[in-house]
C-alpha cells in the first residue's frame, strides 16, 4: 500500500487532532476556569457589593461615634439622652399617654 500525496497520514491526523484538544482545553479554562473570564466578573461583582457593604457600615460607625460623642460626659446632648432612655428603656414621662 503505497500513500497518496493527497491523503492525510496517521501522524498529521493525531497532530491535529491532539493540538484541537489542547486547543478546546485552553480554551474552556480561559473562559470557566479558576482565572477565567466569568470568576473574573464574579470577583469584581463580589468586589463591589462588599464596597456598598464597607460603605454603609461606615455611615453606620460615623452615626454611632456622632451619639456615643454625644452621650459623653464632655458634652451631653440632653435630647438624645431622652430618646435614647425613651427607646431602650420604655420610658415615658408622667404627663405622656402610651397608646400600643
Amino acid at each position: 500500500m503505497t500513500r497518496t500525496a493527497n491523503a492525510p497520514g496517521l501522524t498529521t491526523l493525531l497532530i491535529c487532532s491532539l493540538l484541537f484538544v489542547l486547543g478546546a482545553y485552553f480554551t474552556f479554562a480561559a473562559v470557566q476556569g479558576d482565572f477565567g473570564i466569568f470568576r473574573r466578573v464574579q470577583v469584581e461583582a463580589e468586589i463591589d457589593t462588599l464596597r456598598a457593604e464597607r460603605d454603609a457600615l461606615a455611615i453606620e460607625l460615623k452615626v454611632m461615634r456622632n451619639k456615643t460623642r454625644r452621650l459623653s460626659d464632655d458634652y451631653l446632648d440632653l435630647d438624645l439622652l431622652e430618646t435614647q432612655a425613651r427607646s431602650v428603656l420604655g420610658l415615658i414621662r408622667a404627663d405622656e399617654i402610651l397608646i400600643h
